[in-house]
């Protein structure tokens, strides 16, 4: 029987880990994350919030200009023409201007963050994709290693048969195992393709290679672990946005309960009469008498503004989470990796022996196959959780900034 050549080479998960593994381009996925349409409405969002700012900042008061025009009869004294005109401007009250500034920076400030925000969480979005992508080609190509060796042992039995050095049992044994492998090599095939579709859908720019590459070996130290996770709470820009956004919200509560006593308008007016026997010009002055609805709307404002702070504290929450979540996921994917290669180095010792067993005729093709597939299963098992491992440790740090979103 001829020797089989397994699957991954151990000598492969040794290989030197790269400067940015199993990872595209960096330019390419900068690239692919300013074109994709949440990170472009971000944008845009942050412009209109300047611009809405921009509105604050010189007020809502414009100039009003009123007037009218009447021809009146006045009997055994003839007809008239009168008119009238009026210029008039409400003024804020002294420190609503400073309020409404201070609105206008939170707000530009809490949408930047937003849109930064949105730009982490497609860059999350796309690691996913890929990672599904590389996980599902490297069991493809386990299985279809696999599949290349059940095709050796199947060509030895039949030759083995037609020798009569064996039962056709034997022959129809390693057809069934033959066949397995072929639907494990199609169902991984397919799910290779459909990572792939997804990720062209969602990233169109992203340039792929035709094959998806080897994920490399994970690997990162326990000090480089603890870095991230402060990084991660550092430069976390939902808690930013929260900070601004409550801090807008307490200055608008502020604004809406200035806004209690309404803002005065004055102007000028002039008007003519009997033709012009009449004519004059005053000043005039107006104010609404604020009541119930403006109480209630600094209410409403109010608890918006408590709520706002109670949104900060949970982002705040939610990002030390996410933190320690990364961490440990990190830790416990890396680790069940190096359990799973540990195991996968056992298994390939244990079916060298069993090959050259079977070769000998000291061990039945049942048992042989058996450990083939229990193989199988191992270096599918590796595969799976060095992809998982790789993709934690992306999660993180993109998590903290330190992957796709440096500045």
């Amino acid at each position: 029987m001829r020797r089989f050549a397994f699957i991954l080479p151990l000598v492969a998960l040794a290989a030197p880990l790269s400067a940015e593994p199993g990872l595209p381009d960096p330019a390419s996925v900068a690239s692919a994350l300013q074109d994709h349409p949440s990170v472009a409405a971000a944008r845009e969002r942050t412009a209109a919030a300047k611009a809405s700012a921009e509105a604050r900042r010189v007020g809502p008061h414009e100039v009003t200009a009123s007037g009218s025009y009447s021809r009146r009869t006045i009997d055994r004294e003839g007809e008239f023409d009168e008119f009238d005109a009026q210029l008039t401007r409400a003024f804020r009250l002294p420190g609503k201007a400073r309020l409404d500034r201070e609105i206008g920076v939170y707000q530009v400030d809490a949408a930047e963050n937003m849109a930064e925000d949105v730009r982490h969480r497609t860059a999350l979005r796309l690691a996913e994709y890929w990672w599904d992508w590389m996980g599902a080609a490297a069991e493809a190509r386990v299985n279809q290693r696999a599949l290349a060796n059940y095709e050796t042992a199947l060509s030895a039995v039949n030759r083995r048969v037609e020798l009569g050095d064996a039962a056709q049992l034997e022959a129809d044994q390693a057809q069934a195992a033959l066949e397995s492998a072929r639907i494990m090599v199609e169902e991984a095939t397919g799910r290779t393709r459909l990572a792939r579709a997804r990720l062209e859908a969602q990233f169109p720019t992203l340039a792929l290679p035709a094959e998806a590459p080897e994920v490399p070996p994970p690997s990162i130290a326990e000090g480089a672990l603890l870095d991230l996770r402060e990084e991660v709470i550092r430069n976390s820009h939902e808690v930013a946005a929260a900070e601004a956004e409550a801090r807008r919200a307490a200055a608008y509560s502020q604004r809406v309960e200035a806004d209690r006593i309404a803002d005065p308008s004055f102007g000028i007016r002039m008007f003519s009469e009997r033709g012009g026997a009449e004519r004059g010009a005053g000043v005039v002055f107006s104010m609404p008498l604020g009541g119930r609805h403006r109480a209630a709307l600094a209410g409403e404002a109010g608890s918006q503004a408590a709520a706002a702070l109670a949104d900060e504290r949970l982002a705040r929450f939610e990002v030390a989470e996410t933190a320690d979540a990364d961490i440990a996921e990190a830790r416990f994917r890396l680790s069940a990796w190096q359990s799973a290669r540990a195991s996968l180095e056992a298994q390939m010792a244990m079916l060298t022996k069993l090959r050259r067993g079977q070769q000998l005729g000291e061990i039945d093709l049942a048992d042989m196959l058996l450990g083939e597939r229990m193989v199988h299963d191992a270096f599918r098992t590796e595969a799976e959780l060095r992809t998982a491992a790789q993709r934690a440790i992306t999660r993180l740090r993109i998590d903290a900034h330190e992957l796709w979103l440096t500045e």
